[in-house]
């Protein structure tokens, strides 16, 4: 019974610790110019997810970029 309660404990301890690893992680930005880079960089990381998935890149036509060699 005491293997059980031990087992119990190691296991509550290592929940608790889990949660304040995952709560120190997602600290929040405290001034207006780390939010304001923060939401930059969001809408230029949706931005990009728009205009370079497969769809918008196979249905274009080719531009001077597509000639280049590569070296």
């Amino acid at each position: 019974m005491a293997a059980v309660g031990v087992l119990l404990g190691v296991l509550g301890l290592f929940a608790a610790l889990l949660c304040w690893k995952v709560a120190r992680r997602r600290s929040t930005t405290e001034s207006a110019e780390g939010l304001r880079i923060e939401q930059d960089s969001r809408v230029e990381a949706a931005r990009n997810k728009y205009q370079y998935n497969a769809l918008a890149q196979h249905n274009t036509m080719p531009n001077i970029g597509d000639y280049r060699s590569r070296k």
